[in-house]
């Protein structure tokens, strides 16, 4: 039920964005990716753990590099991102010890960022606007 929801969710904001207009600026998708990467450090502060806050805000850090790279080169950065980022919540658990994270969080968020990256991705491949794909 939880990647259910995460998915469900995940289409609804994209489509929100699409028809508001929000998704026209080529900062919009990076920006989602970059507050994504930073849940797993909040969790870390509410769970109280600095040596999981280190490990979590090391790993925002590179997700947060290809949110970058998505703004600055090409949005194809931030699909990469987003699906890795669900291949990450799907094992985060079994390496990285954070006592604040929601026992539901880790299929919520790779049922939302795997949607979210389908999203961008066929929106790419549309070639939807032109600030979507150029700088």
């Amino acid at each position: 039920m939880d990647y259910l929801v995460g998915l469900v969710l995940a289409i609804i904001v994209a489509a929100s964005a699409s028809f508001i207009g929000f998704d026209r600026d080529r900062a919009f998708y990076p920006t989602i990716m970059i507050v994504i990467a930073s849940y797993y450090a909040l969790f870390a502060m509410i769970g109280g753990s600095m040596t999981a806050l280190a490990i979590e805000a090391a790993v925002a850090l590179a997700f947060l590099g290809l949110a970058v790279a998505g703004f600055k080169f090409s949005l194809w950065f931030v699909v990469i991102a987003l699906a890795a980022h669900g291949v990450f919540d799907f094992f985060h658990h079994q390496f990285i010890d954070n006592p604040g994270v929601p026992s539901w969080w880790g299929p919520f968020c790779l049922g939302y960022d795997v949607a979210a990256a389908g999203y961008l991705a066929w929106l790419l491949q549309r070639r939807r606007g032109p600030r979507l794909m150029s700088r």
